[in-house]
């Protein structure tokens, strides 16, 4: 190969990447999707595989700091990110949905296996969480009467469950929105949304 062209196509095939790696860099969403996950319900059989659990899954979109001081306190804790919405989405863009193929219990009251839309009230001694029967919409353009984009529109008709959340500041922040399912045990556990120095937790049960 000419001694002239080999650099050439070196700097091409750079430049090249370097280009795929910005377009991708800037394709990248500013709140990626997320998923928490777990299984309840179920046991290991003698040959070490999981047998009759059902899953629990939440999609969310996990929204970032950036630096900024969202929260805020007294009358005005929480409403920074809502921007004109009732009540908290419990993520970014599409709305937060909660699927379960079984049957749960919060504070008491059954949550029928389903897929849900989750939102949150918010104040500083309490989160109160929403589980309602609204859809969620793919784009906030979409024509869909019986579905949402985030929580514009959200009306408290459809509601299917509702339960409080204790909240605690802690001394740890976290940059991203993080929902996980804490301290598991096959008959339960406890659904925790961590934002910022921010935590909210309310406990679960498989119903029976």
């Amino acid at each position: 190969m000419n001694r002239m062209v080999r650099p050439v196509i070196g700097l091409v095939a750079g430049l090249t990447l370097a280009f795929a790696v910005s377009a991708e860099a800037q394709d990248r969403p500013m709140s990626p999707r997320g998923e928490a996950s777990t299984q309840v319900g179920g046991s290991f059989n003698a040959d070490g595989g999981y047998e009759g659990g059902s899953w629990i899954v939440v999609d969310y979109g996990r929204p970032i700091l950036r630096g900024r001081d969202l929260f805020g306190s007294g009358d005005e804790y929480g409403q920074q990110f809502l921007r004109g919405a009732p009540l908290w989405r419990v993520g970014a863009n599409q709305s937060t949905r909660f699927m379960t193929e079984t049957d749960l219990m919060f504070g008491g009251e059954r949550l029928p296996a389903g897929e849900y839309s989750v939102f949150a009230e918010l104040s500083e001694s309490e989160w109160t969480l929403v589980f309602s029967s609204w859809g969620a919409k793919d784009n906030f353009r979409e024509e869909n009467p019986d579905a949402l984009w985030g929580s514009y529109g959200y009306t408290p008709d459809r509601d299917v469950l509702r339960t409080t959340m204790d909240v605690d500041t802690i001394a740890m922040s976290a940059d991203q929105l993080v929902i996980a399912f804490m301290d598991m045990t096959q008959e339960g556990g406890v659904f925790t949304i961590w934002w910022d120095d921010q935590v909210a937790t309310t406990s679960f049960t498989v119903a029976r």
